[in-house]
């Protein structure tokens, strides 16, 4: 239990290292998912971090994920972007995972906004639709693999918190409206989020289960990074790009592979980087949130 008895002291000291070394006072945080990590270099007066050189860090293992910190402006909004995450699949202990998050908290991140690359389960989804994640289930956690399992940290959050607002409804809208504007509403979904523990992709029977339990869309990450982040009082909103389609029939020849996730995510990516850079103008126009 040590991971997690011992977590303040230790975000609070990697918070003090990296606000001692940046540029920046961080209002906004964003987390990039597989082949998602272009959304860093809207970033304005960046200045970069490698996560091997961070004090208490993971280390990003998974191709797709640059693994570093890149602080500086997005659209004059003082941020800090993590280009690559962490999974449980690498092997770290789910708080270990979610210790980034906190350090945004202590930074002083008030909202946060995550990608991820997902295999779609809804029958209406395409590859390459882009998915607004209103609910998600944490299948870990049936079996008690959640980042705020053992003793409770006052300083962070309460002992129970609430999962029913996890993904902010303003936010939700928000991304529904720019889209709208943008042209991007023909691919835009709006849906569920089941997150396992991988790396294997889900067998026939998996999906056809999850899809049975109301998720739209399955992927290995995100969830555990907005439980933290609720916890600490962070407004968080998420988007999945569609990657690739989970095979249902047991007839199908379609596989899923990693290579098919980060060329669809190449093919989108400008596009989810318009839309979320053109969000966080409207933020601070609307100065909501920050």
């Amino acid at each position: 239990m040590s991971e997690c008895s011992d977590s303040y002291d230790q975000c609070r000291a990697t918070a003090d290292w990296l606000l001692a070394n940046a540029q920046v006072r961080p209002t906004l945080g964003i987390v990039c998912g597989s082949g998602l990590g272009g959304l860093a270099e809207m970033i304005k007066d960046q200045q970069v971090f490698k996560y091997r050189d961070i004090p208490n860090f993971p280390q990003s293992t998974v191709h797709g994920h640059t693994g570093q910190l890149v602080f500086g402006t997005l659209k004059g909004k003082p941020c800090v972007c993590m280009q690559g995450r962490f999974h449980l699949y690498e092997g770290y202990p789910v708080q270990k995972i979610t210790l980034p998050i906190r350090v945004f908290k202590l930074m002083g991140v008030e909202t946060l906004i995550l990608t991820n690359a997902a295999g779609g389960l809804n029958q209406d989804y395409k590859v390459g639709d882009v998915m607004i994640m209103k609910d998600h289930i944490n299948m870990p956690g049936f079996a008690g693999t959640n980042p705020l399992a053992g003793p409770n940290d006052d300083r962070f959050g309460v002992r129970f918190p609430c999962m029913s607002d996890a993904y902010d409804r303003e936010l939700r809208q928000l991304a529904h409206d720019v889209a709208g504007e943008l042209g991007y509403s023909d691919f835009m979904k709006e849906g569920v989020y089941c997150v396992l523990g991988g790396p294997s992709y889900e067998t026939i029977a998996e999906c056809r289960m999850l899809q049975s339990l109301g998720a739209d869309a399955v992927g290995m990450s995100t969830v555990h990074e907005v439980i933290v982040a609720r916890h600490a009082g962070i407004r968080c909103f998420a988007l999945s790009l569609i990657s690739n389609r989970a095979v249902m029939d047991y007839d199908s020849q379609e596989k899923a592979n990693h290579e098919e996730v980060l060329e669809t995510s190449r093919l989108r990516a400008k596009q989810m980087e318009k839309l979320v850079s053109t969000m966080v103008a409207r933020l601070e126009h609307n100065n909501n949130g920050f």
